[in-house]
């Protein structure tokens, strides 16, 4: 309960009618989620909303009315289901975000107990699925059901009995034999790898419907009149709890209850015995801590998964005292969920800029109010081009849903439609405070001024070249790359200076850069002046395929350059082979030899290749590699950081030794290279007995395969 000078500072009056727009708010917001399966907002901004909500009413608890959000668990079902009332109430789980809240949850249950011996706690992922209940009697599954309200759900048996992995009956056991009535809990979910493979064919099919994520799928699927529809999408089920019962409405029957396990983990072991799957990232740990490491630990694995989780769900284990802690109106006491960062959140499009890349290519990019998602801020998001802001519908001034899974860029997947006043005011962002504006394509470099045109259906270029800095920039900090002319030192900010300090102009001025005109440029010291002449001077020996890498050429990344050093052997048979020529080298098509041809056919860039012999940069012919007869056919896996190489250069020479690079670990995989932070191909690898090996092995391997 709030103390009296907290409830003090809120006006009752106030709190009434914000209480009242927060309940219809969610109310339909439920809705949508529970029953229409088409949310209008993520995750993380429904529990902004539930937890504003829960304040008020602790602030204020004569204020909380029977139809609060608060007292209840779900919604209710939709007329077009039979409605079926569950043994006992699906509840929900309380849920907490931090460690102290961790802390707080345990320290609440040994107050409870009138205990200091630290509990044991079932642990196992919170999966983003649809929760269901699967009833069987006599072993026999005669009923599949949705959550609903809690109390009463949706009868989805005809979906259900087409999920493979879910059994119609189960195995009995002569030591523990299935009860007459069981009453199964779990979540269905949809594979990651499925959701995939189903989306990308129905984009392919005129006016085929894509989901927005596997959750949203998974809950379409399982309200399909047609069972057919269900049986071709990959669906998939965990188990997560039972209940023996003696009836509907009825709950727990205690007498045939009474050879049932102590403890929750003993009860899952005894439903995967009866053929019921179980999720295999369950573990049995005591204290919070070791709650916390546990789930620590599995955010870690997170995007390794081939199912969507959001969090760890964290259960007293022992059964007693679960039913000694009890629940409250919507939650158990004895459970609650840890919940990961959100890999969604919505925020606002506060304004679109355009940026320029080497090649010229204009991107549209988002500039947003910062918003916390997948563990970081973002404040950008790229919009690719002008193509999918039709597609969004997009506007400046939109709420939109962003989404940052893992490490993956962060992406604008959905623009929100906002239907109710009090919609945005506990969400990031005053959209409403911003003038909606259709966004356009400049007909003008914003860096350079000069004209853009369409290059393509889908595609702005900016036609200034290099007078664009835009483009002088992009180039130049390609041109001094790792993997490129690899130049210590010459990094983001310093091309910046240089380019507009006018000491570069072309990537061959680089090497005409003198100590005196280094110490003009602001921060730059004696020492840091040597040590970057040092690097560009290291930098002058270099070779084919760097070389050809570091131009810039479009479309040709490592493995390309490589390729075509090993394919012509020089820089001068490459510069006169034909487009005819070039579709000869392996994973040359037409639009890039076109590409090649082209940029060798421009006088600048000729210009540019003679300045860099001018100014003593060498490159020796490339003296191509024989198909290595231990490599050939082999796959192999790069994980993790690679120290020496970087991985499309690996990648490069690994496969001109007639190896195939793969993303994934499976049984044909040959080797797997792991380099530190390799997470979970490492673990796949040494689950199947692949062999593993370092980069310094690598290295001594392609040094004797070179010799």
């Amino acid at each position: 309960m709030a103390s009296d000078s907290k409830k003090s500072e809120l006006n009752r009056d106030k709190a009434q009618q914000e209480l009242a727009e927060l309940r219809q708010l969610i109310n339909h917001h439920n809705s949508l989620y529970h029953q229409y399966d088409s949310p209008e907002i993520p995750d993380a901004d429904y529990d902004k909303l539930f937890d504003r909500l829960l304040l008020l009413e602790e602030h204020f608890p004569e204020l909380v009315t029977p139809d609060s959000p608060s007292q209840r668990v779900g919604d209710a079902p939709l007329d077009s289901f039979k409605q079926v009332t569950h043994d006992t109430p699906m509840m929900s789980l309380s849920k907490v975000f931090n460690d102290q809240d961790l802390a707080d949850f345990e320290a609440r249950i040994l107050k409870r107990l009138d205990s200091e011996e630290v509990p044991r706690y079932s642990c196992e992922p919170k999966v983003d699925g649809v929760a269901v209940s699967l009833l069987y009697e006599h072993g026999l599954l005669v009923r599949g059901a949705t959550r609903g309200d809690g109390v009463t759900g949706e009868d989805i048996t005809h979906n259900v009995k087409t999920i493979r992995n879910i059994p119609l009956r189960l195995n009995d056991n002569k030591k523990h034999p299935v009860p007459d009535r069981l009453e199964v809990r779990g979540e269905i979910v949809m594979t990651r790898s499925g959701f995939a493979a189903m989306n990308e064919k129905a984009s392919s099919i005129e006016g085929g419907r894509t989901f927005v994520n596997p959750r949203n799928a998974a809950a379409g699927t399982l309200r399909q009149l047609d069972p057919r529809i269900a049986a071709e999408r990959p669906l998939h089920f965990f188990c997560y709890s039972a209940h023996v019962s003696a009836g509907a409405g009825k709950g727990v029957d205690k007498s045939a209850d009474g050879d049932w396990p102590g403890s929750h983990s003993d009860s899952l072991e005894l439903l995967g015995q009866w053929g019921l799957p179980l999720n295999p990232e369950r573990a049995v740990v005591t204290g919070y801590q070791a709650c916390l490491d546990y789930a620590n630990e599995l955010l870690g694995k997170r995007d390794a998964l081939d199912y969507e989780i959001d969090g760890a769900v964290i259960k007293v284990d022992n059964i007693r005292l679960q039913q000694e802690l009890g629940s409250n109106a919507r939650t158990p006491r004895w459970a609650m969920a840890y919940k990961f960062p959100a890999e969604e959140a919505s925020t606002v499009v506060n304004d679109v800029e355009f940026q320029v890349g080497r090649t010229g290519t204009i991107t549209p990019v988002a500039r947003l109010e910062p918003v916390f998602v997948g563990g970081v801020t973002v404040s950008n998001a790229t919009l690719h081009n002008m193509d999918e802001i039709a597609r969004l519908g997009l506007r400046i001034g939109d709420r939109v849903i962003l989404r940052r899974a893992g490490d993956v860029i962060p992406k604008i997947v959905k623009v929100m439609e906002m239907t109710a006043p009090a919609d945005t005011e506990a969400l990031p962002g005053k959209s409403d405070q911003l003038e909606r504006r259709e966004v356009v394509m400049p007909s003008n470099c914003p860096a350079c001024d000069s004209p853009v045109e369409k290059d393509g259906e889908v595609l702005y270029r900016c036609t200034g070249g290099l007078v664009c800095p835009a483009q002088r920039k992009e180039s130049l900090r390609h041109f001094c790359s790792r993997a490129a002319m690899d130049i210590e030192g010459l990094g983001e900010k310093l091309v910046d200076q240089l380019v507009e300090a006018n000491l570069v102009h072309t990537v061959a001025d680089v090497f005409t850069l003198s100590k005196e005109q280094l110490l003009s440029l602001e921060r730059m010291g004696d020492k840091s002046a040597d040590n970057l002449l040092n690097a560009i001077n290291k930098a002058k020996a270099t070779t084919l395929p760097r070389l050809l890498f570091a131009l810039g050429i479009r479309e040709v990344g490592e493995a390309t350059a490589l390729a075509l050093a090993t394919h012509f052997g020089s820089l001068e048979k490459l510069m006169q082979a034909s487009e005819d020529e070039l579709v000869q080298v392996e994973d040359v098509g037409p639009i890039m030899a076109a590409h090649i041809a082209h940029f060798f056919a421009n006088e600048e860039n000729d210009k540019v290749i003679a300045d860099l012999r001018e100014r003593g940069v060498t490159w020796p012919e490339h003296e191509s590699q024989t198909v290595s007869d231990e490599l050939a056919g082999q796959t192999w896996v790069l994980t993790g950081t690679l120290e020496t190489l970087t991985r499309d250069e690996a990648k490069a020479r690994l496969q001109a030794l007639g190896a195939k690079v793969s993303g994934s670990v499976s049984k044909k995989t040959s080797v797997v290279v792991a380099g530190p932070g390799a997470g979970s191909k490492l673990d796949k690898a040494t689950e199947l007995g692949v062999k593993v090996i370092d980069e310094q092995e690598l290295l001594a391997m392609l040094g004797e395969q070179a010799g």
